[in-house]
């Protein structure tokens, strides 16, 4: 063993002597813990810091007319503001959605001077503050930013300035290819699985059912995670419309007459198997429960449920625009009248929200403290540009490049979705009530 093993990390010799961290997107548990151990690193190794206030948003109106101002647009960070925040609660630099990639979908997009503008605007907003490292932490959209940020600058001429930059991966829903689970997750379920545990106490006493819609866009681990945890009777996520739970379906453009096909739920299977877990729990002397679905299973809706609901800039359906959880919980309730002759009351609400600013459990403090202080180590210590910081095992760092989680011509990233047959997903199959019917999801 190295005697060394109790000398803090040695200082590096560096040009870098700003840098800049940026939050973008939806609020995460442990916010605060990467924002801290990142800004301290650079600080212990005499590089300025400054947290960009509220994501992209003030850099993108940056001009001569709007320049950068300090307190409003950036905050100069010092180890004063950082004392005791790793375990505190919510983002110290605030966040947005705005996103100065918006019209670049394709590389060849960047040497659009119109569609990159954006871009531009937010590489000439940082240097005029002097910035020469971005440390960029947000789910996958802003994952696409970072990506296409870094090809913006590659267009640049040979002389100019590089702003190098890495990506800290953040999102609830831990749908990111890269990295086993992303800081937050495990606070967000157990949050929301305490809710659920409430839920159940209110419904056995009131022999009653609640249908609740956990956050989760595009894949099941929150939704799955919290079932688990909270013991729900059933849960169901985008992982499971395989099979006879999905089918296809053909609309028509009426003002082209163009045909298109698209998979979608199976809602004539879909709602009576959640039926199947209400009448079987009846016959276990059961007469309650708490069912949890995915809101990602809106963007499998079928189209008559989807009239007149918009899409975000990055092409997601509008999800508050159409109360999945309401939408399931009437036709659950018909469905269970239909079947039974009886009525039952389902009760719906939507889980998530809460829990995206909930106290940060030690494990996401950990894994958000390693992921700020790998921000550090990539950019200084490695040398790096254009990666995303990770971590495997005792919270080994590990740095993966943007092109292995973006795709080179739609530049959108993966998905990670719970595997099929997966030991995670065949464990919530064990816990949660049997269906004997051979109608079991999966």
């Amino acid at each position: 063993m190295a005697d060394n093993t109790l000398s803090r990390p040695p200082k590096m010799t560096t040009h870098f002597r700003r840098a800049a961290i940026l939050f973008a997107g939806g609020p995460a548990p442990a916010a605060n813990a990467v924002i801290s151990a990142a800004a301290t690193s650079f600080l212990r190794n005499d590089i300025e810091v400054v947290g960009i206030k509220h994501g992209y948003s003030g850099l993108m109106e940056f001009g001569p007319d709007h320049p950068l101002v300090e307190g409003t647009d950036y905050l100069k960070v010092d180890h004063k503001m950082l004392g005791r925040t790793r375990n505190s609660q919510g983002i110290m630099i605030g966040t947005a959605r705005a996103n100065p990639g918006k019209m670049v979908s394709h590389p060849s997009h960047l040497s659009d001077p119109e569609r990159s503008a954006p871009l531009k605007t937010v590489y000439e907003a940082l240097r005029s503050i002097g910035v020469d490292l971005l440390i960029s932490i947000g789910g996958d959209d802003t994952l696409k930013t970072a990506n296409k940020f870094k090809m913006f600058q590659e267009r640049l001429p040979l002389d100019a300035h590089r702003i190098p930059v890495v990506h800290l991966p953040k999102t609830i829903d831990n749908d990111y290819r890269g990295i086993d689970f992303t800081f937050g997750y495990f606070t967000a379920v157990d949050f929301l699985a305490g809710e659920v545990r409430n839920l159940l106490a209110d419904a056995e006493a009131n022999k009653t059912y609640f249908l609740a819609e956990s956050m989760g866009r595009s894949a099941g681990w929150l939704a799955y995670g919290v079932a688990i945890a909270g013991e729900a009777s059933l849960v169901i996520s985008v992982e499971d419309i395989v099979g006879m739970y999905r089918m296809t379906e053909e609309t028509v453009n009426p003002a082209t007459g163009e045909k298109t096909t698209r998979q979608v739920m199976n809602m004539d299977e879909v709602i009576p198997r959640i039926v199947a877990t209400m009448t079987t729990r009846e016959r276990e002397g059961k007469e309650y429960g708490v069912i949890v679905i995915a809101e990602g299973l809106a963007e499998f809706l079928p189209s008559s449920y989807l009239e007149g609901v918009d899409r975000d800039e990055h092409g997601h359906i509008n999800i508050s625009a159409i109360n999945l959880h309401d939408v399931f919980a009437g036709l659950v309730t018909k469905e269970y009248e239909r079947q039974t002759g009886r009525k039952r009351k389902v009760n719906a609400l939507q889980l998530g929200y809460e829990a995206r600013c909930a106290k940060p459990h030690a494990f996401d403090v950990m894994l958000g403290s390693q992921l700020g202080v790998g921000a550090y180590r990539a950019l200084v210590e490695e040398q790096l540009d254009g990666v995303m910081v990770s971590v495997s095992g005792q919270l080994q760092l590990e740095y993966v490049p943007f092109d292995k989680l973006v795709d080179p011509e739609t530049l959108v990233t993966m998905v990670r979705y719970i595997e099929a047959d997966s030991d995670f997903q065949r464990l919530t199959r064990f816990l949660e009530t049997y269906v004997d019917q051979g109608e079991e999801l999966r």
